[in-house]
């Protein structure tokens, strides 16, 4: 695939100039709001987005293919507003001049105009934000339709119309819930006629993704992010039933899953134009049920000499799967994500995180960090038996049992498609009506043993707690043991405390040097006055950016006094202790409580009944 030179930064355009008509589809994929209401967006953001890389690649797949005519070019322009300010006049007057066109040709301007804006895979923190863009372009005449996780979410679980969903369809905006890949070339048709329905939903037609375009992102905007990192997704779906996620709900419980031929398209595709570096974004790749073949031919790529290096989000079981982590890193992978969420099997049970062993952490962890993959664990508080002092307590274990390199910590919040939001919400139970609070950072429930305002502060104390300069030279020291160079980790703790401690935002919404826009703020709050908003800004951005080169100063100390010292390749402490028995250590965390207890019974009773089962095979085998 092959894209010109965009005519603004940040954006990218396709398609020939010999069409007699010209359609413009803009793809926009919407930020979210900051405690302040202003827009987050950086110089460079560190996340690409799939869902932009998805429809782009599907749109100009549409126009390479002619799909809505041989007279109808398909002209693509995308921004990812957490890296770009969107030029809504300049969009304006692209879409304006192509219906102009339109209306001297054969269509007497009885068509749709110029073109369709696209707000793409928003999710509901982003809604918010997404409804604001919608209103600027729809005040201008522009047909407008969002898409993504919230409106697929409420269409595919609520019984009704959520209030969300019916204030776009007020405003003239087009709903699309599901996934676009069968469904795209009859929305562009329509859009094209002028004919856009209000709603479409597509959720019982969830498409096989084999042979199925591929995510793309042209090298303009890969620059946007740091210029060697994109994204796309191996397949879609996951088998489990966790009550707080949404994806289960929006791609199903099947696994469908893309070829490998059509990740070596896509991985050759990104060569060419200097991209090396993703983020598989499988909600579990464990479960991709092709998951062998495509790491074979990413390390038959990386054995030409193609550079491929990703990070992929799976289970806490994957490793149990023979080969898995071995064929990983043949393939490529350098971090890996898994959803460890807590260490308290009642809460596990109260999240239907049946999955979860707390007897296989241990074991989990040390056969990544064997193959030298840095490890991310997700850490969900807020659940119904959490307080401030146990989930200090649980982090303290963690830092000492645990061998994790870096730890996402999130509030449970029940998320529009979710299992948890559809309870709370058919039970008629308070949920926070403001959406721009549902980014995993901010309290949105009412709390059983936990107020509001204490839940919120124990939030912020954990990543304080666990980000400890003292903890920090301890997993440098856990590096150095296992192979990994330090300099990762110091790496990864600076983005993520970095973003967490002095941005005050989740690494997921993280970049470099963050841009505050005086007039992007919430619509229902006052424009600042700008002898004020400036100053404060610049206070703002010294303040924050003093705090994170002191803290990457003081880690950097750390870094260089753990390698310069010989007694680190050879560091022990109990989370890298090796594991024999794991059912017959003895660790504070499988005494947490009750629960705790009965987990590590039952994890000792199956472990006998295997040991008893292989026994009773070998007896069988040795008789014949």
């Amino acid at each position: 695939m092959t894209a010109s030179v965009p005519q603004d930064a940040g954006t990218a355009r396709g398609g020939e100039a010999s069409a007699k008509r010209r359609f413009h589809v803009t793809l926009i994929k919407p930020s979210h709001y900051d405690k302040d209401g202003y827009v987050i967006q950086w110089w460079k953001a560190w996340i690409p987005s799939n869902s932009l890389a998805a429809l782009y690649g599907l749109t100009q797949d549409l126009q390479e293919r002619r799909v809505l005519g041989d007279g109808v070019e398909l002209a693509i322009d995308a921004y990812d507003e957490m890296n770009i300010v969107i030029p809504y006049n300049k969009i304006i007057a692209r879409h304006r001049q192509a219906a102009a066109e339109s209306a001297d040709g054969d269509k007497g301007g009885r068509d749709g105009g110029g073109g369709l804006v696209c707000l793409v895979g928003v999710q509901s923190n982003q809604y918010p934000r997404a409804l604001a863009i919608a209103r600027r372009f729809r005040a201008a005449g522009q047909q407008v339709a969002i898409g993504g996780f919230h409106v697929s979410g409420c269409l595919s679980m609520l019984p009704e119309l959520h209030e969300s969903l019916q204030e776009a369809l007020d405003m003239g905006v087009t709903l699309f819930a599901g996934e676009a890949e069968e469904h795209l070339h009859s929305v562009l048709g329509d859009a094209l006629a002028g004919e856009l329905k209000p709603v479409y939903n597509a959720m019982n037609q969830l498409p096989d993704l084999q042979g199925a375009v591929t995510p793309f992102l042209p090298e303009p905007l890969v620059r946007r992010y740091d210029g060697v990192l994109s994204s796309f997704d191996a397949g879609r779906g996951c088998p489990f039933q966790c009550s707080f996620c949404t994806i289960i709900n929006v791609q199903g419980r099947k696994s469908r899953f893309r070829s490998a031929d059509d990740v070596e398209r896509l991985i050759r595709a990104n060569h060419a134009q200097g991209v090396t570096h993703y983020f598989i974004t499988d909600d579990n790749f464990a479960r991709n049920k092709n998951w062998e073949a495509i790491f074979d031919r990413m390390a038959e790529l990386r054995g030409e000499g193609i550079d491929i290096r990703f990070l992929i989000q799976v289970d806490v079981l994957a490793h149990k799967i023979p080969g898995f982590i071995d064929k990983a890193k043949a393939a490529g992978c350098k971090q890996v994500f898994i959803g460890l969420e807590s260490i308290n099997p009642a809460n596990l049970k109260e999240m239907k995180k049946n999955q979860n062993k707390i007897t296989e952490y241990r074991t989990m962890f040390q056969a990544w960090r064997a193959r030298q993959v840095v490890t991310y664990a997700g850490f969900i508080m807020g659940l119904p038996n959490d307080t401030p002092e146990t989930i200090r307590r649980d982090l303290e274990i963690i830092q000492r049992e645990i061998p994790v390199d870096v730890l996402e910590i999130t509030i449970l919040t029940p998320l529009p498609g979710s299992e948890d939001h559809k309870t709370l919400y058919t039970k008629g139970v308070w949920m926070d009506p403001d959406l721009n609070k549902y980014d995993l950072e901010c309290v949105t429930f009412e709390h059983p043993l936990m107020s509001k305002e204490d839940l919120q502060q124990a939030y912020w104390d954990a990543w304080d707690h666990y980000y400890t300069l003292e903890h920090a030279e301890t997993l440098m020291r856990r590096a150095m043991a296992d192979g990994i160079k330090p300099v990762r980790i110091w790496q990864n703790l600076l983005q993520i405390y970095g973003a967490m401690g002095f941005e005050r935002v989740h690494p997921q919404q993280c970049g470099y040097f963050r841009r505050r826009v005086r007039a992007e703020r919430r619509p229902e709050l006052p424009r600042e006055n700008a002898l004020l908003f400036y100053p404060r800004n610049v206070l703002r951005t010294l303040r924050s950016y003093a705090g994170i080169g002191l803290y990457a100063w003081r880690l950097h100390r750390i870094r260089k006094r753990v390698e310069a010292d010989p007694a680190s390749k050879t560091y022990r402490d109990l989370a890298l202790t090796p594991v024999v028995s794991a059912e017959d250590e003895e660790l504070e965390m499988f005494h947490l409580n009750q629960a705790a207890e009965a987990a590590v019974a039952k994890a000792k009773a199956e472990a006998a009944a295997r040991e008893r089962q292989a026994a009773k095979r070998a007896a069988t085998g040795a008789a014949d």
